[in-house]
């Protein structure tokens, strides 16, 4: 958990639920709060360091608004917060962590202090990270028999050994103890090679 606090983009098209969440975490963060799209792509720079988007909205949908924010290369981590149960469409979605509403404070300031943390790793690391949480979001939906697994999750776990190999050889490579530490806690992975 990290004692630094972070600069949060809270996005949802409900007034009163982006009040509730600013409320949850300005104890802890500096909050600005977005009602639609366009105002948090406007409301959006440099020292957002976290943003918690709601996936449907009128509008520029969360999955629109999120599209924009990865090709605008803002160096920011985004969870995507919605009512919309997750399919293999997520996949190719580029958001960092995803929950499920209802949330409470406790999901909210969990999120955000996992994101600030994980801002600090290399790129690699936080991508691997992001496809480790889709993988565990999909087999959770499969679990309830909400998401059938295809293809697209067979792709997603390609990718995340693909990934982790590259990731295995740096580490071997450079040595650092910091990497070796961060990658042994990976979700649901073992510290041995595939």
């Amino acid at each position: 958990m990290t004692d630094e606090a972070a600069h949060v983009l809270v996005v949802d098209d409900d007034e009163a639920l982006t009040d509730v969440y600013a409320a949850w975490l300005a104890t802890e963060h500096e909050v600005d709060t977005a009602t639609t799209g366009e105002v948090a792509l406007n409301t959006l720079d440099e020292t957002v360091d976290v943003v918690l988007l709601d996936r449907r909205m009128p509008g520029l949908s969360g999955e629109e608004v999120l599209d924009r924010i990865r090709r605008a290369e803002y160096d920011c981590r985004v969870a995507m917060v919605t009512g919309v149960r997750p399919n293999t469409d997520v996949v190719e979605l580029g958001f960092d962590e995803y929950l499920i509403k209802p949330v409470d404070q406790d999901d909210l300031h969990d999120v955000v202090d996992t994101l600030v943390d994980r801002s600090a790793y290399d790129q690699r690391l936080q991508e691997l990270y992001s496809l480790m949480s889709k993988r565990a979001l999909l087999e959770a939906e499969a679990e309830d028999g909400d998401v059938e697994l295809g293809d697209a999750y067979e792709e997603l776990v390609e990718r995340i050994h693909e990934l982790r190999s590259r990731i295995n050889d740096t580490v071997t490579e450079f040595g650092h103890d910091d990497f070796r530490v961060a990658f042994r806690d990976l979700p649901g992975e073992n510290t041995g090679s595939d």
